[in-house]
């Protein structure tokens, strides 16, 4: 299937301090083995079969890689959600939503996010469970969510399958603007699904299921076949984990 990807690279304010410390003018130009993360990224991308990417980003040298590099530069918005909906416009749908901290990406994660999204969802969103991660990688830190089925991190890897997924980028920006009310967020599973969830029966399927028709779209969960797909860069430890692993991978 034909679809485009859109890497959300955009300026945190006051700067970075894990780019601060490696010496780097913005995140994504961190450098992991001679490549930026941005390029890493953008190349994963291009191996996936992606038709079209555009790279959201708001930092002269950014900008200017990612034309080197034969992306689109695509303006920022206040948020990481804002900056999906002006993407969104522009690049349209089925849309892979990535960022560019995303190290260890490989095009093939890209590709089974895809095909692994059910053709009735508008929404597929990859997670992977911990048991998975710490196969791969033991005793790396990541945040975890509790759910019936076990632990499971966020992968920073999106489908926006249909035109209708526009629905969750909303949903996105009002969570957001809640994040210091985490009642509020809670509460868009409704009253049935949290008593599961605070019982301990609730899956993290059902749990994306639930939600995604609360917001008028039909969501799923992809699990990662490959726990590294939830490793990502946000803290020194994430890049000395990242950079031993490299070291010690064969080839």
């Amino acid at each position: 299937m034909t679809f485009s990807a859109l890497v959300l690279a955009g300026t945190r304010p006051g700067g970075d301090p894990l780019a601060g410390a490696e010496g780097a003018a913005h995140k994504a130009l961190i450098e992991i083995e001679g490549r930026s993360l941005l390029e890493r990224v953008v190349s994963s991308l291009k191996g996936s079969g992606a038709a079209r990417i555009g790279v959201s980003c708001d930092h002269p040298e950014v900008m200017k890689l990612a034309k080197e590099l034969g992306a689109e530069v695509l303006p920022t918005g206040q948020g990481p959600s804002e900056s999906a909906a002006i993407a969104f416009e522009e690049l349209g749908t089925p849309l892979v939503v990535t960022t560019a901290d995303h190290a260890l990406l490989e095009g093939g994660w890209i590709t089974q996010l895809v095909s692994d999204t059910p053709a009735d969802a508008d929404v597929g969103v990859m997670l992977a469970h911990r048991a998975d991660i710490e196969a791969h990688m033991p005793g790396t830190r990541r945040t975890y969510l509790n759910f019936a089925d076990g632990a499971w991190s966020g992968c920073n890897l999106f489908y926006l399958a249909t035109p209708r997924s526009r629905a969750a980028i909303e949903s996105w920006k009002a969570v957001e603007a809640d994040r210091k009310r985490p009642w509020r967020i809670v509460r868009r599973l409704g009253l049935a699904s949290l008593m599961s969830y605070a019982l301990g029966r609730l899956t993290l399927a059902q749990g994306i299921e639930t939600l995604g028709r609360r917001l008028g779209v039909e969501a799923r969960l992809v699990r990662a076949e490959n726990g590294l797909a939830a490793v990502d860069v946000d803290k020194p430890q994430d890049l000395a984990d990242i950079r031993g692993y490299l070291a010690r991978k064969p080839g």
